[in-house]
């Protein structure tokens, strides 16, 4: 007979790890978690720069941490090191390098399909990041310069000239990171930094300040094309200019293809949930920034994976 778990965890991100972790000290113990990449917290550590200040109060949320996964400020590398530790002093199985294509309802269970098998689960948690699917222009990529386009900072040589396009944390950030050893601008479509944590900001206002990265705010790109292997990028309200590498960090999107195909209703694009994060589909919940419309802290993606473990022993 196929093995049926109490708890299958899609994600190994910090609402993930929560969930299965705290599913664990509550008494379920069988328990399987499956990444598509292969390590845990895969946006921490493709979007985020080196030594990363990584705050429990993100953006000045102030949240009370509700269960046992006692997480401090740090850095990129000092979060990677606590969610390190966190899994290896519970019996969780990971399976990593396995994507999850459906979720299926039948006899009172879940099915959750991956390439060439499926698990059988009593309950199942959808945990899959924004930045998981990065958001992507509108506007058609050239596929000779798509080797020229990035959403983070890798393949990006020194001496470069960088257009990044965003006005959030990470676009700040990647243009601050690059300037030291590129010609960088930033372009956004509005005309302050306003999304961006105060340090970031007071970063970016110091390095423009300086000269070392130059502004393209207000201004929105129509387009891209070719130019000799080179990005030249088309702006409404400037004339064009070329680049070596164009950077896009312009948020992430949720999954609603996936969503919809287990049947989890959305609204404004965040999954239908109550207050125990389970949606209109009994016994399957949503957990971490999926949840809202602006992504969300990892403190509070460990207190909906505390929410979600303690709302299941109940049910059990």
């Amino acid at each position: 007979m196929d093995k049926v778990y109490d708890l299958v965890v899609i994600g190994a991100g910090p609402a993930g790890i929560a969930a299965a972790v705290e599913g664990y000290l509550c008494g379920i113990k069988n328990i399987l978690m499956l990444e598509k990449d292969d390590n845990h917290n895969a946006t921490i550590r493709k979007y985020y720069k080196d030594n990363k200040r990584v705050d429990k109060d993100w953006k000045g949320q102030k949240v009370e941490l509700d269960g046992n996964l006692y997480f401090l400020d740090g850095t990129k590398e000092s979060t990677l090191d606590f969610f390190d530790e966190v899994i290896a002093k519970h019996d969780i199985e990971l399976i990593t390098n396995v994507e999850v294509s459906k979720i299926e309802q039948e006899g009172g269970l879940f099915n959750v399909y991956i390439a060439g098998r499926s698990f059988k689960t009593k309950y199942a948690v959808v945990t899959i990041g924004r930045m998981g699917k990065p958001n992507k222009p509108t506007y058609k990529i050239p596929s000779s310069i798509k080797k020229k386009i990035g959403y983070t900072l890798d393949g990006c040589g020194r001496e470069e000239k960088v257009l990044v396009v965003g006005g959030g944390d990470s676009a700040i950030e990647y243009a601050v990171d690059l300037a030291g050893t590129n010609d960088v601008s930033i372009c956004y479509r509005r005309e302050t930094f306003r999304r961006a944590n105060p340090t970031n900001q007071k970063n970016i206002a110091n390095a423009i300040a300086h000269n070392e990265i130059k502004p393209i705010l207000g201004v929105n790109i129509s387009g891209l094309e070719d130019d000799n292997g080179k990005v030249k990028v088309l702006f409404d309200e400037i004339p064009a200019d070329t680049f070596d590498r164009v950077i896009y960090a312009i948020g992430g999107t949720t999954p609603s293809s996936f969503l919809a195909s287990a049947g989890i209703k959305e609204q404004n694009g965040v999954p239908i949930h109550d207050d125990n994060y389970e949606t209109n589909i009994k016994g399957l919940f949503v957990a971490g920034d999926i949840t809202q419309e602006s992504g969300g802290s990892i403190a509070l993606g460990l207190n909906h994976g505390y929410k979600i473990a303690c709302y299941i022993k109940k049910k059990q």
